[in-house]
């Protein structure tokens, strides 16, 4: 039951941020004003962008959401009353804090879907945008502070998960900034993914034969667990290999997110007028050279040397005449 729990939810997370990572690029679609575009292109352009928005899309992921929030919801209700038959005080405490973020997702998702119904009163995005931040700071700090036992190596793990949630917070700070910046969505679509993704691995590394060799579950309830190990060699084995599990599934979803954005970019004409390099082509820079070689000299010091002597005889010539002018033995006309 553990090992769906965590697929599951990392399929959630993975679906969620593939589709930030997809609509991340639908702002670069819209064409910037510049000074020699005409008042009429603009308008035409901005009435074609407002009509490329759909609203049943953002319903759509504002919907899958609140499932997956409510999914996460009743799953930590299970936990807990699993948690009480089983007297563990620990494991109640810690769904608590589950049940919570859940309920921060499902405030988030509510918002949005509201905010995209033809209601009398809108929220501003700055509170959607703080609900989701307060929802993943929250979360970040429920695997942060999770030290229920020391000598688990789930802890490495968990410790790992908080890679992913740090990027997602950090881009959801930078989107309360600027709202039109592509890069904030873009970096919660790919800490999504990661984030995902680890919930899967560590569902195969805690309830599957993949477990590290020399280390067992040991569950005091439903949602409180333990991965104990016989000796040190074990326990520094486990850290190891889940550093370098969690390196896999970083180069993985790097490797994933840029072949998929570079393919979108070349099919969608993406960034090539506004945000492409501006230069010159090599032809025409080759062909105004070509033209400047019949005007180019190359002078040797020779050459100098001669005309520094020919305007020296020039001025002791002019020294002269002036000189004889003030004697008065120059011829008058």
């Amino acid at each position: 039951m553990g090992f769906f729990t965590y697929a599951i939810t990392g399929v959630g997370f993975i679906l969620i941020g593939s589709w930030e990572s997809i609509t991340s690029l639908n702002l670069t679609r819209i064409p910037n004003p510049t000074s020699s575009s005409s008042l009429s292109t603009q308008i035409k352009s901005t009435s074609i962008s407002k009509t490329k928005e759909n609203p049943f899309s953002s319903s759509s992921s504002f919907i899958f959401v609140s499932v997956f929030s409510l999914l996460i919801f009743f799953n930590s209700l299970v936990s807990i009353f699993d948690a009480f038959s089983s007297k563990d005080r620990v494991g109640s405490m810690l769904q608590l804090q589950v049940l919570s973020i859940a309920l921060l997702f499902l405030l988030y998702s509510a918002i949005g879907l509201s905010n995209n119904k033809q209601s009398s009163y809108v929220w501003p995005g700055s509170v959607l945008d703080l609900v989701l931040l307060l929802a993943f700071v929250e979360e970040f700090m429920l695997y942060y502070l999770q030290r229920k036992d020391t000598s688990g190596i789930e802890n490495r793990y968990f410790d790992l998960l908080c890679v992913p949630i740090a990027i997602c917070v950090v881009s959801t700070m930078l989107e309360l900034r600027s709202k039109r910046s592509i890069y904030s969505k873009l970096g919660r679509g790919i800490g999504l993914i990661l984030q995902g993704t680890w919930f899967v691995q560590m569902g195969f590394s805690f309830y599957t034969n993949l477990i590290v060799h020399g280390c067992s579950l040991h569950e005091k309830s439903r949602g409180n667990y333990t991965i104990k190990c016989k000796g040190h060699p074990e326990y520094h084995r486990g850290r190891a290999i889940a550093t370098l599990q969690f390196n896999c599934h970083l180069a993985m979803v790097v490797a994933l997110v840029v072949g998929m954005l570079s393919i979108m970019g070349k099919r969608n004409g993406v960034g090539v007028s506004e945000y492409g390099l501006r230069y010159r082509p090599l032809g025409a820079e080759m062909q105004q050279m070509d033209n400047n070689v019949g005007n180019f000299t190359l002078d040797s010091d020779d050459d100098l040397d001669d005309e520094i002597k020919e305007e020296d005889d020039l001025g002791k010539e002019k020294a002269a005449i002036v000189e004889l002018g003030v004697n008065g033995q120059g011829s008058h006309v």
